[in-house]
């Protein structure tokens, strides 16, 4: 099965980091930071904290498990964690300078449900979730503590 883990990463000021996708023939569409466990990690959370540095060049406190999603051949993992330096332009992920793989833009959303739904968040099932914990003021960095 694969694995997957990402990241509802909160800022200081209660924005959200996402990454714009840009693929040739495709509608552009976001994603949350995070990708593949590999089997080097030690554990979920060691992937997740790899893989932020890598895509973002940032360091991030994972509060706790959001959600889970399974099908019968992946399973993915989004955590709830707060940020606080990152830098885009030192990103290091091997995905980044592979050929097709379209481009990658790290993009500050406002934690609000308006400003969600003004993107399309990949996969829909987390953006649903989304949408009920920014409802549910979850999100926000004072209660991300």
């Amino acid at each position: 099965m694969i694995e997957r883990v990402r990241a509802v990463l909160v800022t200081a000021d209660d924005t959200m980091l996402v990454i714009r996708r840009t693929k040739p023939g495709i509608p552009v569409y976001w994603v949350l930071p995070g990708g593949g466990v590999e089997a080097s990690d030690e554990s979920w959370e060691a992937a997740l904290h790899r893989e932020i540095h890598e895509e973002i060049a940032g360091k991030a406190d994972i509060v706790r498990l959001l959600h889970t999603m399974e099908s019968e051949d992946e399973r993915q993992l989004f955590y709830l964690a707060r940020i606080a330096t990152w830098s885009f332009e030192d990103r290091t992920g091997p995905e980044f300078s592979a050929e097709g793989r379209g481009e990658y833009a790290l993009e500050e959303i406002p934690l609000t449900v308006e400003r969600l739904d003004g993107i399309d968040l990949e996969p829909e099932e987390i953006a649903h979730v989304l949408r009920g914990a920014i409802g549910a003021g979850i999100l926000r960095a004072e209660a991300a503590k």
